[in-house]
C-alpha cells in the first residue's frame, strides 16, 4: 500500500512539473509575438471621431501616448481626466495623445468625449484589429511611443503622477 502511494505521489509531481515546463516554454515562444518596450510600434490607420484617418506614421517624429480604452471600463473612465490634463500641458511641446476606442458605437464614444471634454483625437477600432495588432488583452492599456518605437507599456489605470513622470522623461530624452 505504501509503495502504491509513493508511485501516485511521484506521478502527480511529474504531471505538475511537465505542466509547469510547458507553460514556461509557451510563454517564451509567445514573448516574441508580444508588443513590448524596445520594439517598433506596429503601423495602423484608423478613422477618428473628427472624420480624419489617422496613421501612426503621421507622428513618426513625435512622442505618442496610445491609449486603448472603452466606456465600459471603470479604470479607463477614471484615468481620462489625467490623460487630458497631461495632453493640455504637453501638446505645445509636440505630445500626441491618441485614444483608441474598443469597438463601441460612434455615438457612445462621442458622448463619452463630450462628457469628459476630451480634446485629443479619439480613434475608432470597430473590428478590434488594432487592439489585436497591439496584443491588448486588458483595459486600459497604454503604449508610450517615441520616434516610432515603443518606450514603455502600461497595463491598467494610470494616475497623474505616473503619466506626468513618464511623459516628462520621454519629452526630455528626445
Amino acid at each position: 500500500m505504501a509503495k502504491n502511494r509513493r508511485w501516485i505521489q511521484i506521478s502527480i509531481f511529474l504531471v505538475v512539473f511537465i505542466l509547469l515546463l510547458l507553460t514556461i516554454v509557451q510563454g517564451v515562444l509567445n514573448r516574441d509575438k508580444a508588443v513590448i518596450a524596445g520594439t517598433a510600434a506596429p503601423e495602423f490607420s484608423l478613422l477618428g471621431l473628427d472624420g480624419k484617418v489617422h496613421n501612426l506614421s503621421d507622428y513618426n517624429n513625435k512622442t505618442v501616448v496610445l491609449n486603448f480604452w472603452g466606456t465600459f471600463c471603470p479604470p479607463c473612465r477614471a484615468e481620462m481626466p489625467a490623460i487630458q490634463k497631461q495632453y493640455d500641458k504637453w501638446k505645445g511641446n509636440g505630445l500626441i495623445v491618441l485614444g483608441v476606442n474598443l469597438g463601441e458605437a460612434n455615438v457612445t464614444a462621442q458622448n463619452f468625449v463630450d462628457q469628459y471634454k476630451l480634446t485629443f483625437p479619439i480613434l475608432l477600432d470597430p473590428k478590434l484589429r488594432v487592439r489585436d495588432l497591439y496584443k491588448v488583452t486588458q483595459y486600459p492599456t497604454t503604449f508610450f511611443i517615441r520616434n516610432g518605437a515603443i518606450q514603455e507599456v502600461r497595463i491598467g489605470q494610470m494616475d497623474e503622477p505616473f503619466l506626468e513622470n513618464t511623459i516628462d522623461k520621454l519629452m526630455k530624452d528626445k
